[in-house]
């Protein structure tokens, strides 16, 4: 099972390129995740809408467009295309590494004609003159976008995606080269970690890493959205602190020759779709700086790492997950153990 994720900015052409490439790719079925977004119009609270400034921004968006394309292959095979722009990395991280989690992948496609024609065809929907209120939204949205658009493109889209210059082709042109690259593997499956979703509660262990300045060891994993602790899942059989160590060989290179002291223990409630768990924290101690220079990420499983101290992690990570690490700050500095529910002490 496939997704070919057409991407770009607003007006760049996508939709009609995916209904002309699913004439060219056979077994090929058309997924536009805007039909995601005008349902939740009607679902939603009002009040619920207006809080967010774009639906993408909707955390059920995001996992009705991963649950949706998952049903549709898994009742009709073959290959998805799926015309979405998708500008924040996050989102990318969140919704790839949903469809990876299935065993779907993802064939990651970006139109980039040259600004100048991208405003042009923005501009081209100002006719008719009678121009409805609604139409005249979209085009502002469109030209709104551009600059995000740009942002991402000199920051991570262009590393991630096949970019197809669109600038002097037709959208059946783009879509006959499209399914060129995708037949031919020039467009490879994104390089992304396939964690099965959980099916019930897990336990999951972390390691705190500190360099000489005792800042804290933060990596960003490319298979979700944002900044977490070296750790993992803890295998059937294994050891809790054997597998914190394992998780970080497996994540940084490093080999840690002492198992490592527990900080925290942390129960997570089981928020839908997620099932929650025990998170334990351990302490993996402060490397020296040739530790610090041999760190190695696999291009598949993290993006970057970076030493922060407390107060940058406050801004890096989700709530939950930063309340665990400012209680094994604590736990650490006495010596102590810690219990937490859903990151505050109990007991």
């Amino acid at each position: 099972m496939t997704v070919v994720w057409i991407n770009g900015a607003f007006g760049a052409g996508k939709t009609t390129t995916a209904r002309e490439l699913i004439e060219l790719i056979p077994h090929s079925t058309l997924f536009d995740p805007e039909v995601i977004g005008g349902a939740l119009r009607h679902l939603l609270p009002a009040k619920r809408l207006a809080e967010a400034g774009d639906y993408q921004d909707l955390p059920v968006w995001r996992r009705l467009v991963i649950d949706t394309a998952a049903a549709l292959l898994a009742d009709l095979g073959g290959t998805l295309v799926v015309p979405m722009t998708l500008l924040r990395q996050e989102y990318r991280d969140e919704i790839f590494g949903g469809l990876a989690a299935r065993r779907i992948a993802v064939r990651h496609v970006l139109l980039a004609p040259a600004e100048t024609i991208l405003r042009e065809r923005i501009a081209g929907r100002e006719i008719p003159s009678d121009l409805s209120d609604g139409e005249i939204r979209v085009r502002q949205w469109s030209y709104d976008h551009i600059e995000p658009y740009r942002a991402a493109l000199a920051s991570w889209l262009t590393a991630d995606a096949h970019l197809v210059d669109t600038s002097a082709l037709t959208p059946y042109e783009t879509a006959v080269r499209i399914a060129g690259s995708v037949g031919s593997g020039d467009v490879a499956p994104c390089e992304i970690v396939q964690t099965p979703e959980p099916t019930a509660e897990t336990l999951a262990a972390g390691v705190l890493l500190f360099d000489e300045q005792d800042r804290v060891l933060l990596v960003d994993p490319t298979y979700k959205a944002g900044w977490e602790f070296p750790g993992g899942v803890v295998e059937r059989g294994e050891a809790p602190a054997r597998a914190g160590m394992r998780e970080v060989a497996e994540e940084t290179g490093i080999l840690l020759r002492e198992v490592p002291r527990l900080l925290v223990v942390d129960w997570e409630r089981p928020v839908p779709p997620g099932y929650g768990g025990l998170r334990l924290l351990f302490d993996g101690g402060r490397l020296d700086p040739a530790a610090v220079g041999r760190v190695l990420l696999p291009g598949p499983e993290l993006r970057d790492w970076r030493f922060v101290t407390e107060q940058e992690a406050a801004g890096m990570l989700p709530p939950v997950r930063y309340e665990r690490l400012r209680w094994a700050l604590r736990a650490r500095e006495r010596g102590a153990v810690l219990y937490l529910e859903a990151g505050v002490p109990v007991g």
